[in-house]
């Protein structure tokens, strides 16, 4: 198990490899990509039980989807950093013809992605399809999936909560990432979500609530909690509260950097607020 330090240092490196690929192309996620290095680092260095010499079956391992596919930057990195293929393809992001997809995808065999992403709400439902796929087979491991807080103005997020619930699969752990904002604006101003615990609860899920999701000492222990939590009838949802753009001053807080690539400028800015860590691709 990685120690604490190293985490925080890995998100840090994994932070810089999202603005570098963004910038590069001038197209990418950024913000959202940024908010979740946290979380990804910490499920994948510490969390989960995975193989990186990858097989789409993923029987006796953790899986997991991501729904919110756009934020695919920070999913590459950690996958790269973590053995699933080699970091220098990183510099290949969004190219024509590469692996590394704005969304991903499939039919480029890149190890570690076992769904495409584009539409959003449509991730948590094949999550609980892999989830029921390791009841009937007697394999016990957990099936993880994020999304994010806008995602969850599709209806299809909550006919899959229902579906979770009658079927009390509690091998499903969801992280929603809450920062509060998505494309157009804040959530509050598009479309409310309401009081997403109690949402969720009256689902029939247990939830979580992570106030610290850019803490990495506390995203460890959230994800310790939601893990010790599975097995009890229910599924777990973790409400993860983050700050897109997290890291960078002027990228923080705003819906501006969800979908928005940084000029040579605003890169160098970024990342000298960013030192390098463990070397950049």
């Amino acid at each position: 198990m990685a120690d604490i330090q190293y985490l925080e240092q890995m998100a840090r490196q994994v932070r810089r490899d999202i603005l570098r690929m963004v910038h590069a192309v001038q197209s990418g996620h950024p913000g959202g990509s940024m908010g979740c290095a946290e979380f990804f680092t910490a499920l994948y260095f510490q969390q989960m039980e995975h193989n990186s010499d990858f097989s789409m079956e993923g029987k006796n391992e953790d899986l997991f989807f991501l729904s919110n596919g756009h934020i695919s930057p920070v999913w590459y990195s950690v996958l790269a950093r973590s053995g699933y293929f080699p970091v220098e393809e990183l510099a290949t992001f969004r190219h024509l013809n590469c692996r590394l997809q704005g969304h991903p995808t499939t039919h480029e065999g890149l190890p570690g992605i076992r769904i495409a992403s584009g539409s959003l709400g449509q991730g948590l439902s094949v999550a609980l399809g892999a989830a029921l796929a390791k009841k009937m087979d007697g394999d016990d491991k957990l099936v993880y999936a994020l999304c994010g807080d806008g995602e969850l103005q599709e209806g299809q997020i909550w006919e899959a909560a229902m579906f979770a619930a009658h079927n009390k699969q509690d091998n499903v752990i969801l992280t929603v990432d809450w920062n509060g904002q998505q494309i157009d604006g804040s959530n509050d101003d598009v479309l409310s979500l309401g009081n997403l615990p109690s949402k969720w609860e009256s689902f029939g899920w247990k939830v979580l609530i992570g106030e610290k999701g850019n803490d990495m000492a506390a995203v460890l222990d959230y994800l310790a909690q939601a893990k010790a939590a599975s097995g009890q009838g229910q599924a777990v949802v973790l409400l993860l509260k983050t700050d897109m753009g997290h890291g960078v001053d002027f990228m923080s807080g705003t819906h501006a950097w969800h979908g928005k690539a940084p000029s040579d400028e605003q890169l160098a800015n970024a990342l000298a607020q960013l030192p390098e860590t463990l070397g950049d691709y």
